[in-house]
């Protein structure tokens, strides 16, 4: 009798998507449908725009229900989007994004891929979108992802056909996929690509559209009836989850955009639009008239014959028995003629094969990093949970080149631990790719055709493991981690990183002068290695002096830090520039920064940064000095704050009273605590309070979903924005005191601003609100609602969407003047 156990499998599904990096230990029903998936030979790619733009129900129903290998192209790493779970924006952000979007996929079953294009911001139509991209680029990685990843069918998010109706971004991925779908089988079409692979031509192209895109549901009804339909609430009694089940849980890996979301399960229908190629038959078939079937291949039948039988005989309680079928169907694999199809389905079957044995192998480095041209020690574990005889033959370090001979015999559930030391021969480091050179607004910068699309860097620290199966040589290889335990956290896999010998952190990206007076800049030396020597300098723009231009630093132990400080005088006049770090050791220089992201939802990610800051003197003039900080999505401002000699003190909202208020100069809350903190709702009465007795309270930015910032007078949010950073700044009323005092705000206190003006401006407000700025995006209406001004009893209330949760951060002069402004408002 065949017993399954779909509760272990969920619970396996969840725990991998908490402990990210621990290796995936196969229960028998996730062996079964790795099976299936084995046997079933076609491919869909979904393209969108953006991380959390992807239909997760429709991945899954692709991966889960057709077993097709399942792809999502999405065109940027969401880089310029906002995050509610801490203060990382723009390319760290970016790192995020791209970790959750691979976090989603290993629970919907789907393959990453990106594209070059980077995201600046909201754009209102696809033809600002591709003056910013470089079209002809991004053209050419949608090209290159179609070409290499081979899909039968394409599906895409967002409807070509309705420019300027809803994001650019996703209109121009629409009509970069329909025009990729013609050039992909042209061999004169980006001709350079054909050194690494071929053309191709994707049988059908499909847009994934609902009742939303319409508008009208009715008129949908009718015209739906022609689409393909797909019933993605199946249940999947192997898993214990309906297929909008396990949705959910993918998307709700995308937790810094907020999309943390319950459950859902039973018939749901999703459309899909035919639009070019060869039209299915079936129409509620988008694989229909494809051979999916191993006759696909030459050769393929008699693997087809062998793996078939396998699925239809699956032993859930024993399934090392199918390892003698396994073994002869991979030998048939590895000679395929079709190149693209032996490495896919070589790769599926070694681990179909790896889990039916009850293999355990890793590859466990000694510490979490090690340097170029350094060695590490490697604790290694080879273990079979199975009868079948097995013998590890040798290992081989891929970075390197070493192969040790080992001849060791793999008895039935006795471990064998040995360790062994590598040199880590590489001249390059385990950072995020894509940010190693300098980027545009549009576009990041990637030279090597190879790397282009891939999600994450490709790690070279890579142990295989030789291996004999009843005289059947077998070849499986494992990425270098880290694993370790803590008390109070249990075991902890990490990637393994290759980071420079010397980094060096300076404590804020941004400094900012706001007098005559020198200040003190440390500079953190982080030693990757034992016994590192060197001298550190820090260089100044033109017009800026250091008191000591080099400092000379001997470090003992790798991952000691040594501090040292440089006295840096500002001219007296307005200017910025770059403060840069370099440190000389051994002849080398090093000038990088090494930013560690660690979440409990994705891996430990490591960015390397340039180690330098943006120095500004800054005439500027404040009143006050205590402010009150209520945090809300995550932003940096109160650190900007401090920076320019306040005193900011973070509130816990559970804490807010009528008393404890009053001792705060101003109040400033947050970019979307109305949308994040629940407690404010029931605190609102207490702030509201202290601006009637005489308070200064700021209100930042909320979207407009579902939320009600409780102002004193009524203000209707909107999704009104400004994305034109260039945008002209029109002022309604010159002799506000917040245009005056203590600083003189002009229109040039507007130049420099980063990524847009503001978003989800209020559209409409009482009449005791004062309306002071007027800006606009091109072609559209003046929007009046980026900064309010209210007098409310003996205080005042101010309603911002400014963005000045980026322009802080970016050193934007004028920002941090008109933020002092309303921090001195009535003062």
């Amino acid at each position: 009798m065949k017993r399954i156990l779909p509760i272990l499998s969920v619970f396996l599904l969840i725990s991998t998507t908490i402990f990210a990096q621990k290796p995936a230990k196969l229960t028998s029903n996730q062996i079964y449908e790795k099976v299936q998936k084995l046997n079933f030979l076609g491919t869909a790619l979904y393209i969108a725009a953006h991380p959390d733009d992807e239909n997760t129900r429709l991945i899954a129903y692709l991966a889960n229900n057709v077993k097709a290998r399942t792809g999502y192209l999405s065109l940027t790493r969401g880089d310029g989007g906002q995050n509610l779970i801490g203060p990382e924006i723009r390319e760290l952000l970016g790192v995020i994004r791209t970790q959750e979007l691979l976090a989603a996929r290993r629970v919907d079953g789907g393959e990453q891929l990106f594209t070059r294009a980077n995201d600046f911001g909201y754009s209102k139509h696809p033809d600002e979108t591709l003056e910013i991209w470089n079209k002809n680029e991004v053209l050419s990685d949608v090209v290159w992802a179609i070409r290499t990843f081979k899909p039968d069918v394409v599906i895409n998010r967002f409807d070509h056909r309705t420019p300027g109706t809803t994001h650019g971004h996703h209109t121009s991925s629409a009509i970069l996929s329909v025009e990729a779908f013609d050039k992909v089988g042209d061999k004169r079409q980006f001709p350079e690509q054909l050194k690494y692979t071929e053309t191709w031509q994707p049988k059908r192209l499909f847009q994934n559209t609902s009742s939303w895109f319409y508008r009208d549901k009715e008129k949908f009804k009718e015209i739906a009836k022609d689409f393909t339909k797909f019933d993605i609430g199946v249940y999947y009694p192997l898993k214990g989850l309906s297929n909008n089940e396990l949705a959910s849980m993918a998307s709700s890996q995308h937790l810094c955009q907020g999309f943390g979301r319950l459950t859902t399960r039973g018939e749901q229908t999703e459309y899909a639009e035919f639009l070019k190629g060869d039209k299915p038959k079936d129409k509620n078939d988008i694989f229909s008239g494809i051979n999916t079937t191993w006759n696909r291949l030459e050769n393929g039948g008699e693997i087809g014959d062998i793996l078939y039988e396998v699925e239809e005989k699956f032993d859930f309680v024993n399934p090392s028995k199918h390892l003698p079928m396994l073994l002869e169907a991979y030998q048939k694999i590895l000679k395929l003629k079709d190149n693209h199809w032996r490495k896919i389905k070589e790769k599926q079957l070694l681990e179909i094969i790896e889990a039916c044995a009850g293999l355990y192998l890793e590859a466990s480095a000694v510490s979490s990093s090690g340097t170029p041209n350094s060695s590490i020690e490697i604790n290694f574990e080879a273990l079979n949970r199975s009868n079948f005889p097995i013998e590890l033959t040798s290992i081989y370090s891929t970075i390197d080149g070493k192969k040790i001979a080992k001849n060791i015999e793999l008895e039935s559930n006795k471990k064998s631990n040995f360790k062994e030391t590598i040199q880590l021969k590489t001249n390059t480091y385990s950072d995020p790719y894509w940010l190693r050179e300098n980027a545009s607004l549009g576009m990041y910068t990637v030279k090597n055709q190879l790397l282009i699309g891939k999600p994450e860097t490709p790690r070279p620290t890579k142990i295989t493991f030789n291996l004999m199966m009843e005289n059947v040589p077998v070849s499986i290889t494992k990425q270098v981690v880290r694993r370790y335990a803590e008390r109070d956290k249990g075991e902890i896999y990490e990637p393994f990183e290759i980071l420079p010998k010397v980094i060096t952190k300076l404590k804020d990206k941004v400094i900012i002068f706001s007098s005559e007076k020198p200040e003190r800049i440390f500079v953190e030396i982080l030693a990757g290695e034992k016994n590192v020597v060197g001298n550190v300098k820090i260089e100044v723009p033109n017009g800026w002096k250091t008191s000591t231009r080099t400092k000379i630093f001997r470090i003992k132990e790798k991952g000691d830090v040594h501090k040292v400080e440089f006295l840096v005088f500002p001219p007296k006049n307005q200017s910025e520039g770059k403060l840069k770090v370099i440190v000389t050791s051994d002849g080398k220089e090093y000038n990088k920064e090494l930013v560690e992201i660690n979440y409990n939802h994705i891996p430990k990610q490591s960015v390397l940064l340039n180690s330098e800051a943006k120095i500004v003197r800054l005439n500027i003039e404040k009143v006050g000095n205590n402010i009150g900080y209520i945090k809300g999505a995550g932003d940096t401002v109160p650190d900007n704050l401090r920076q320019i000699g306040y005193t900011v003190e973070e509130i816990n909202p559970l804490e807010i009273n009528a008393e404890n208020l009053q001792k705060y100069d101003a109040i400033v809350l947050g970019i979307r605590a109305y949308n994040v903190v629940k407690e404010l709702k029931f605190k609102q009465k207490f702030l509201l309070a202290y601006v009637k007795n005489g308070g200064n309270m700021i209100v930042q930015y909320n979207t407009n979903r579902g939320v009600d910032v409780a102002p004193p007078f009524p203000l209707q949010l909107s999704r009104d924005r400004v994305t034109d950073e260039f945008a002209e700044i029109r002022i309604l009323d010159k002799s506000n005191s917040l245009l005056n005092f203590p600083n003189k705000i002009t229109p040039k206190d507007f130049k420099g601003w980063v990524q847009e003006r503001g978003l989800y401006f209020p559209s409409s407000w009482d009449a005791n609100y004062t309306s002071i700025l007027s800006m606009n995006d091109k072609g559209e209406t003046p929007k009046n609602g980026s900064l309010l001004i209210a007098k409310y009893g003996k205080g005042n209330y101010i309603y911002t969407g400014l963005s000045f949760f980026r322009e802080l951060p970016a050193g934007v002069s004028g920002a941090y003047k008109l933020f002092a402004n309303m921090l001195s408002v009535g003062k």
